[in-house]
């Protein structure tokens, strides 16, 4: 994977890594580096500048499910660590790990996160929990449906898939890419 410095980018690029850098996960708490100390991105970041019209899209989805939506930080770190979980991401699971450190997931639950055991969380924790392995599964049945929507509403459950969909596609990239965690 390429690294781009700032001053190698295009304009369509740098437009971009402006949106990573200058939005909500450059400006917000850092629980793990954004960039290099080169000023390349690091992680999924680095292969958004590939094709500067779908990282722009891909990065504004990105946001939107991390930092607008009505999961708790919990709930959200929750879902993330299951998909990398699933998907042997060793990038995502060592980023939101700290993420979800700081959110307050304590080790045993990281510990239960690791191998998809839901039974360390309660209420809609659990019901999260269930509803992305369920997901990453295949596909929610009637009754994890009904479970999911009593618990924490439609328009969250929307949430939740998108969010699933956009960390399994960060994932493939990062497998693809062969991104190690910490780069």
């Amino acid at each position: 994977m390429p690294r781009l410095t700032p001053d190698a980018m295009t304009d369509a690029q740098r437009a971009v890594y402006d949106a990573i850098t200058g939005g909500d996960r450059g400006t917000g708490p850092q629980h793990f580096p954004l960039t290099a100390a080169d000023g390349a991105l690091n992680g999924p970041f680095a292969a958004f500048l590939l094709s500067p019209p779908v990282g722009d899209a891909l990065q504004q989805l990105g946001a939107a499910v991390r930092y607008r939506t009505a999961l708790t930080d919990r709930q959200r770190e929750v879902a993330i660590l299951l998909v990398a979980a699933r998907w042997r991401s060793d990038f995502e699971r060592a980023s939101h790990e700290a993420v979800g450190r700081a959110a307050g997931l304590d080790e045993r639950e990281l510990d239960a996160l690791r191998v998809e055991n839901p039974s360390a969380f309660t209420g809609a924790e659990r019901v999260v929990a269930h509803t992305v392995i369920a997901l990453l599964d295949g596909d929610l049945d009637d009754a994890a449906w009904a479970a999911a929507v009593s618990a924490l509403d439609r328009p969250v459950v929307f949430e939740l898939t998108t969010l699933v969909g956009y960390y399994a596609t960060l994932a493939l990239q990062l497998r693809v890419f062969r991104v190690p965690a910490g780069v």
